[in-house]
């Protein structure tokens, strides 16, 4: 870029290009670099970022069942061929015994162990191949409590937390008898590197029981959970809503209509559609699923947009425009079976194939865009009761 240019325009410009060009940017100038690198040029790109909405998939190869990542271009034009492999740092690769638990801003996250067994779960930017790990502490032992951890960034601040809620699992225990549960909520937030008590002291009930899969929706936390209350025949359970603000740091509750409030809680799960919450039903016997779309925001507002009935699918997600991405498991005698991910239009019926075999059951897919969050981080760091510790470039015993 010309030097007749004044910086401030040169700003200007960098501004609007995208993560990859920006990284090799930084190899042009040291004016540059620093700028680029400075947490307040990475906040202001987060929050007024344009890229594009891309898909990421993460699936087992049927031939070596190795864990492929894939993204894939959210656009009309291209989709689904501009497609772009992935491959995790060093610090997310080394995790053991690791899913995705969350996806945010254009940062993912992992929990796993290290190579010791502790806790630990691993934020990266696949876009800029940058890592931190962060060991989770106060983890319940026996088999009275079990925990629940979400993830997201919170929009205010562009700062990642971690959620950790730690709750009874034993649906048996008198629950008037538990005064409190230890450490039943900490929330870890990078800018500090360490564990907290949440701002807010509405802590969610201590008779819920919490499904492991979560969503985050313009700074809200959603987990579907399960309560109970007594009757005169025992005790009922039924689903709801948990959400967690990540800016406030609150708890509230969602409430269900009956056909979902009342269905068996596995066969429940949630995802989102745009900004708005989404619950997908599957149906006994596995012959096929309804959706459900909360509207406006408004609790209980849940309304049904379409039913599949036909065996062997499952809605993974959703694209920008609406369509539903299912996963279709194909039977062949004498072979294993295997999946395909295909976009699903409800009005026309039309299939659209992403070309991807797989094997059955393992596609996962998560919205996703390109961001310069974690730039500013160092390299292979793991965040331990406050500390931040600089790893070699393996995780040690």
């Amino acid at each position: 870029m010309s030097d007749n240019i004044p910086f401030e325009i040169q700003t200007e410009i960098i501004k609007r290009l995208p993560v990859i060009s920006l990284i090799q940017f930084r190899t042009v100038s040291k004016p540059w670099k620093s700028l680029i690198d400075s947490s307040p040029f990475i906040n202001h790109y987060n929050t007024q970022n344009t890229q594009k909405q891309r898909l990421l998939l993460t699936y087992d190869d049927p031939l070596d069942s190795e864990k492929k990542y894939v993204s894939i271009a959210d656009d009309d034009d291209t989709f689904p061929h501009q497609k772009l492999s992935y491959s995790f740092p060093l610090l997310a690769k080394q995790l053991q015994h690791s899913s995705i638990i969350g996806t945010s801003h254009g940062l993912v996250c992992l929990y796993g162990s290290d190579a010791s067994g502790k806790d630990m779960a691993v934020v990266c930017n696949l876009s800029i191949r940058k890592a931190v790990g962060v060991i989770v502490p106060n983890l319940p032992s026996g088999t009275t409590y079990g925990i629940v951890v979400g993830f997201g960034v919170c929009g205010e601040t562009n700062d990642p937390k971690i959620v950790k809620i730690t709750y009874i699992i034993d649906r048996w225990i008198d629950i008037e008898s538990v005064s409190s549960i230890p450490w039943q909520v900490e929330v870890f937030t990078l800018s500090t590197g360490a564990w907290r008590a949440p701002y807010s002291n509405s802590l969610p009930s201590r008779s819920f029981h919490f499904n492991m899969d979560s969503v985050v929706i313009d700074g809200v936390l959603y987990w579907l959970a399960l309560d109970g209350i007594n009757t005169g025949r025992g005790r009922i359970y039924y689903n709801l809503i948990v959400t967690f603000d990540l800016t406030s740091e609150e708890f509230g509750e969602l409430h269900l209509p009956d056909s979902l409030a009342n269905a068996d809680d596995y066969n429940l799960s949630i995802s989102k559609l745009s900004k708005s919450l989404v619950v997908i039903k599957t149906f006994m016997n596995d012959a096929g699923f309804g959706v459900w779309v909360m509207l406006d925001s408004v609790p209980k507002s849940f309304v049904r947009i379409f039913t599949v009935k036909s065996p062997d699918l499952s809605v993974m997600g959703f694209r920008k425009n609406g369509e539903p991405i299912i996963e279709s498991v194909e039977h062949h005698p004498g072979q294993r079976d295997r999946s395909v991910l295909v976009v699903f239009d409800p009005d026309s019926k039309d299939i659209n194939d992403f070309e991807i075999n797989a094997s059955a059951h393992s596609f996962c897919v998560y919205p996703h865009i390109e961001t310069l969050l974690l730039l500013d981080q160092p390299e292979f760091v793991i965040y331990d009761q406050g500390k931040a510790t600089l790893q070699s470039g393996e995780l040690k015993a």
